[in-house]
């Protein structure tokens, strides 16, 4: 199963808004998303440049998100975990929570919010990366959904 999800910040393969990167504010965008399947007990969101330099580039991990959640608002607060029970996961900037694009001058980067419904609660600590998330998420996905914006810094 397809989870749709949309932001009103920007639409698919379209540049992502200065606001939402490290050249200004680096607010996490506003995200919406088709509701889970009745089997879901958790929703998991992965943000990763696969343009990097160095290989794919990690901007936020969270899971642990009630699955009766279809959206985040923007600028999700940058800590450990969230009122609503959500945990974040640590970026490749070494931080908690949504870290923007950030990419060297050049072509435009492609980041890709990566939404997954899930049949368990992850049950991870806080703090953990993108590998932990994605091991723990093996055989465990019900639906999932993409939205990939760009970014190229002037």
């Amino acid at each position: 199963m397809n989870l749709n999800i949309t932001s009103p910040s920007f639409t698919e393969g379209q540049p992502i808004p200065t606001k939402h990167t490290c050249d200004a504010e680096d607010f996490s965008p506003a995200l919406k998303w088709t509701e889970a399947p009745e089997a879901a007990k958790s929703i998991a969101l992965i943000c990763d440049d696969p343009d990097a330099p160095m290989g794919t580039w990690v901007h936020w991990v969270l899971y642990d998100l009630p699955a009766t959640e279809t959206n985040l608002p923007e600028n999700v607060e940058k800590k450990e975990e969230l009122s609503n029970g959500a945990k974040q996961g640590r970026n490749d900037f070494k931080k908690i929570g949504y870290g923007g694009p950030c990419p060297p001058k050049g072509n435009p980067h492609r980041y890709f919010f990566k939404l997954y419904a899930l049949d368990v609660t992850l049950n991870l600590k806080s703090g953990v990366t993108k590998s932990d998330v994605e091991n723990a998420m093996k055989g465990h996905i019900i639906a999932q959904g993409q939205l990939m914006g760009t970014y190229k810094r002037k």
